[in-house]
C-alpha cells in the first residue's frame, strides 16, 4: 500500500508540471514570450539596418539570406514546439490512464478489504455464537449435586464423592487402645445349656473344677402367631325370642380380628421401609410359615387409618410449631395419578415435622400449611413465595455456595464469584465455631458486611466491562439476587438461633422422595396426603429416642 501511494503521488506531481507547461501554449503566454524576443530582435536588426543603410545594398543578398536563415530556424523551432506538445499531450494522456487506472486498482482493493473485513466479522460472530452454545451445553453437562440443585440420584454421570480425609498410613479398623462396642447379651428364654467337661479332663485327677464358668449365647428370632380367642355363650328368651351375649373387646368386630402389632408391622414395612405391598405381605406370610395372609386391600387403608387415630396429635403439633421461632421449610414435586403434584414439608429446630399433599405450588400450595399463618423466621431456599409469609427468612447458603461454584466453572474469568465463595464459608465458619448460645460481634457482623458489598460491587464492574454471555447468565443473576436479598443472606449472623442451611428440610423431603421412587405415582389425592400425614407422625415418634416405634404405631393402632 505504501509503494502504490508513493507511485501515484510521483505521477500526479509530474502531471501537475505538464499540465502548467501545456497551458502555458494554450493560454498564448509562451507563445507572446517568444514573439516579445522576437520584436525585440526585430528592432535591433532594424537599428542594425539604418545604420548600414549605407551598406543596405552591399549587404541585401546576405540580409535576405540571413532573413530566410530566421525563418527556417524559427520554423524549426516552432515544428520542434509542436513536436514537444505532441509528446507532452501523449504523455498526459498515458499518464490520466495509469491514474485512472491506479484509481480503479486503488478502488478495487478497498472493496476487496470491505469484503474481507465482512467476512471476519461474519466469522468472529459465529465463533461468539458457538463459544456461547458450547458455554451452555459445557455449564448443563458438569452441572450436579455440588454446584447446583440437582439431587445427586438424578445425576447420569454417577460421579464418585471425593473423600476429603488425608491417609494417615495406619490399618484399617480398630485402632491399638480402641474400646470396642461388644454385642448385648440378652435375657436367656429358656433354661441354660450346661455343656459336659471333655472325657479326658474328667478322667484326669490332675484337673481340678474352678469357680469361672464362660457363657456364651446364640441369639436367634423367630416370629409367632399370639391368637387369642373369645367365646361368649349365646342366650335364647323364650318369650320374645331375644338372643344375647357377652360383649366382646373392642376392636373384636369380624370372626378373625388383626390387633395392632400386625398392622404396626405391616404398616412400618410400606410406609417406612419403602416396601411394596406386595412385598410386605409376602414377607409376613414368609415369617409365619404361610400361616397370614393378609389381603392387599387391608394393608392399603392403614395409612389411613393411622392418619385418622392420629389427627389429634398432629393438630397439637400443628400449634406448637407456629410457636417456634424459628422454622423450616421447602417443597417437591410429586406424581398424582400421573399428574404433577406439590408436597410442603415444615420443620422446626426442636425436631417436629409435617408434611402437606398440594395438588399446585404457590400461594394455592401454602394454603392448610403452617407457613401460613407462622410469625416467625423462615429458613428456605430461593422461593418467592415463601417471602410473603414470616416475619423474616434467611436464604440457604448451601444453595448459594453450589451457585458460586457453579459461576466459578462456567465463569472462570471473573473474580467476584470465588472471593464471595471463600467470604460466605468464612463467616459460616466463623459462626460455627462460636459457643453455644453467642451471638456474634457488632464489629465483626459489619467487616463481613462490608466485605459482602465490596464484592458486590467488584461484579458490577466486571459485568459492566464484559457482560454476561447470553446463553449463561446464571452467574449475573447470581449477582443481582445476592445484591437484592442482601439481609436475608446474611441473616444467620444477627441472630445464633437461625440455621445457615435449609438441610433439615431437604433432608426430610429426601424421606418423602424414597417411597415416591417405590410408588412411583399415586392413584389419588387422598393417598398421598394420607402418607404425608403418616410421615409427619413417624417423624414425631422417631426423634423420640426414649420410645418404640413400633410399640408406638401398635398402639395406636389399638
Amino acid at each position: 500500500m505504501n509503494t502504490s501511494f508513493e507511485y501515484i503521488t510521483t505521477l500526479e506531481y509530474r502531471l501537475k508540471a505538464a499540465t502548467a507547461e501545456v497551458m502555458a501554449f494554450k493560454s498564448g503566454e509562451k507563445y507572446i514570450k517568444m514573439q516579445e524576443e522576437y520584436l525585440k530582435e526585430l528592432r535591433h536588426l532594424e537599428r542594425i539596418i539604418k545604420r548600414l543603410e549605407e551598406e543596405l545594398s552591399i549587404a541585401h543578398s546576405e540580409t535576405i539570406s540571413v532573413r530566410n536563415q530566421w525563418f527556417e530556424i524559427f520554423e524549426e523551432l516552432q515544428k520542434e514546439f509542436e513536436h514537444k506538445l505532441s509528446i507532452s499531450k501523449k504523455l498526459n494522456k498515458q499518464l490520466e490512464k495509469r491514474a485512472l487506472s491506479a484509481e480503479q486498482q486503488l478502488a478495487d482493493l478497498r472493496n476487496k478489504v470491505t469484503e474481507q473485513r465482512y467476512k471476519i466479522y461474519d466469522l468472529e460472530t459465529e465463533l461468539e455464537e458457538e463459544k456461547g452454545k458450547n458455554l451452555k451445553l459445557r455449564a448443563q453437562n458438569n452441572r450436579d449435586y455440588e454446584n447446583s440443585s440437582l439431587p445427586s440420584s438424578k445425576l447420569i454421570k454417577n460421579k464418585k464423592i471425593a473423600n476429603s480425609r488425608e491417609k494417615t498410613g495406619k490399618k484399617p479398623g480398630g485402632q491399638p487402645g480402641h474400646q470396642g462396642h461388644c454385642r448385648k447379651k440378652q435375657v436367656p428364654t429358656s433354661e441354660p445349656v450346661l455343656l459336659p467337661a471333655p472325657q479326658e479332663v474328667l478322667d484326669d485327677p490332675d484337673f481340678k473344677k474352678t469357680s469361672k464358668t464362660i457363657v456364651k449365647q446364640l441369639v436367634g428370632i423367630r416370629l409367632l402367631l399370639d391368637v387369642t380367642e373369645y367365646r361368649a355363650d349365646v342366650y335364647y328368651n323364650s318369650k320374645t325370642g331375644e338372643r344375647i351375649h357377652a360383649a366382646f373387646p373392642a376392636g373384636v368386630v369380624d370372626d378373625v380380628n388383626y390387633d395392632g402389632s400386625i398392622k404396626a408391622f405391616l404398616f412400618l414395612l410400606n410406609n417406612e421401609c419403602c416396601t411394596s405391598i406386595d412385598k410386605s405381605r409376602k414377607f409376613l406370610s414368609d415369617l409365619t410359615g404361610g400361616q397370614l395372609n393378609i389381603s392387599k386391600g387391608m394393608i392399603n387403608k392403614l395409612s389411613k387409618e393411622f392418619a385418622e387415630k392420629s389427627e389429634q396429635e398432629r393438630k397439637t403439633m400443628f400449634a406448637d410449631m407456629l410457636l417456634s421461632p424459628i422454622m423450616h421449610t421447602d417443597c417437591t414435586n410429586a406424581k398424582v395419578n400421573g399428574k404433577s403434584a406439590y408436597v410442603f414439608v415444615c420443620a422446626t429446630p426442636d425436631g417436629k415435622a409435617m408434611y402437606f399433599a398440594r395438588e399446585k405450588k404457590g400461594h394455592e400450595g401454602v394454603k392448610g400449611t403452617v407457613v401460613e399463618d407462622y410469625q416467625g423466621t423462615l429458613v428456605h431456599d430461593h422461593e418467592s413465595t415463601f417471602f410473603n409469609y414470616g416475619s423474616n427468612h434467611q436464604e440457604c447458603l448451601a444453595h448459594v455456595l453450589r451457585y458460586l461454584k457453579d459461576s466459578m466453572s462456567n465463569e472462570p474469568d471473573r473474580t467476584w464469584n470465588k472471593k464471595m465463595h471463600s467470604l460466605i464459608r468464612k463467616m459460616i465458619h466463623y459462626r460455627n465455631n462460636l459457643p453455644p448460645e453467642t451471638d456474634c460481634s457488632m464489629e465483626k457482623i459489619a467487616e463481613f458486611e462490608s466485605r459482602y458489598e465490596e464484592i458486590l460491587h467488584k461484579a458490577k464492574e466486571e459485568y459492566e466491562y464484559i457482560p454476561p454471555n447470553k446463553y449463561y447468565k446464571e452467574g449475573y443473576n447470581l449477582y443481582l439476587r445476592m445484591e437484592k436479598y442482601m439481609p436475608n443472606h446474611l441473616l444467620f449472623l444477627h441472630d445464633y438461633r437461625i440455621p445457615t442451611t435449609n438441610n433439615e428440610a431437604e433432608r426430610l423431603l429426601r424421606g418423602y422422595k424414597r417411597k415416591q421412587v417405590q410408588a412411583v405415582s399415586f392413584r389419588s389425592q387422598a393417598s398421598i396426603d394420607y402418607l404425608c400425614q403418616c410421615m409427619s407422625m413417624l417423624i414425631k415418634m422417631r426423634r423420640n429416642e426414649e420410645q418404640n416405634v413400633f410399640d408406638r404405631v401398635s398402639r395406636t393402632f389399638g
